[in-house]
């Protein structure tokens, strides 16, 4: 499974483009005036079946999540980055079932601070930020699953079709409840986004390695497809599998397909080139 994330990675990543990015001005100016406060992750509700075992009521679910960001200050704090809150809950729901229980609920409320990085000439090169992460299924007992990392990230454009994120996290306070935790999501993830036909159609990859010299990890594809006169709204398919997808099952091996409604996150689309 990750052989062929890697090789489908290395095929996404194409030579750069002459086109010109954002410059400096640019970005303070969409920065003064956008909103404050806006989508941070994929706002999603789809559903699906699994791939690895038998289809059923109880097997097959909703999963949604929502996802916002707060920018505290339009004026740069510290190092010329910018303070945010966020917040993001992902629940899965066994709607199927009799009396449509939940079957989890995860919670991750974060913090930091997001810098813009220029070249030489003054346009955007990428965006780096460090930020402090809680997640938890707020439970109690055998069933709570809890963690917190400082997470340190950099999203650039390769050209004017792809941009892709590389993740690292040092994680602290999770031994209790899940102490084997990183041998099923390691420490850095890295994601892949291609415009396969302008805002239309998008192809994304996710992939993480647990620490062990194993196939532990997860490989997260997603294509959106945009029927709509609105820019972020698209009908979803979504491939998960590996471990991970939730806290409580972290440890058991999820391939679930599912297919829905997004609201797309475009917190990162400044650092494509600019449209001519």
């Amino acid at each position: 499974m990750m052989k062929q994330s890697i090789l489908l990675l290395l095929l996404l990543i194409v030579f750069k483009s002459n086109a010109q990015s954002y410059s400096k001005d640019e970005v303070d100016s969409l920065i003064s005036i956008n909103p404050s406060f806006t989508i941070h992750k994929d706002n999603y509700i789809i559903t699906g079946v699994p791939t690895n075992k038998e289809i059923n009521s109880n097997t097959a679910d909703i999963k949604y999540q929502i996802s916002f960001k707060q920018l505290v200050s339009r004026k740069p704090i510290i190092w010329d980055a910018y303070f945010y809150l966020a917040y993001t809950q992902k629940a899965f729901w066994n709607i199927y079932e009799f009396s449509s229980p939940f079957e989890e609920l995860n919670f991750n409320p974060a913090f930091g601070l997001a810098k813009v990085i220029y070249n030489k000439n003054a346009h955007v090169k990428g965006l780096a930020s460090i930020m402090f992460n809680h997640n938890s299924n707020g439970r109690d007992s055998i069933y709570s699953r809890s963690w917190n990392s400082i997470n340190f990230k950099y999203s650039t454009a390769l050209n004017d079709k792809t941009l892709l994120s590389a993740e690292v996290w040092a994680p602290f306070s999770y031994k209790e409840g899940n102490p084997d935790l990183l041998d099923y999501i390691g420490l850095t993830g890295v994601t892949v986004s291609r415009d396969l036909k302008g805002d239309k159609l998008i192809l994304e990859v996710e992939v993480k390695k647990g620490l062990e010299w194993d196939w532990k990890g997860s490989l997260r594809t997603r294509l959106y497809y945009n029927p709509f006169k609105t820019k972020n709204q698209y009908l979803m398919l979504e491939w998960y599998a590996g471990y991970a997808e939730s806290l409580i099952d972290y440890d058991v091996f999820t391939s679930m397909v599912r297919i829905g409604f997004v609201i797309k996150t475009n917190e990162l689309n400044f650092l494509k080139p600019k449209e001519k």
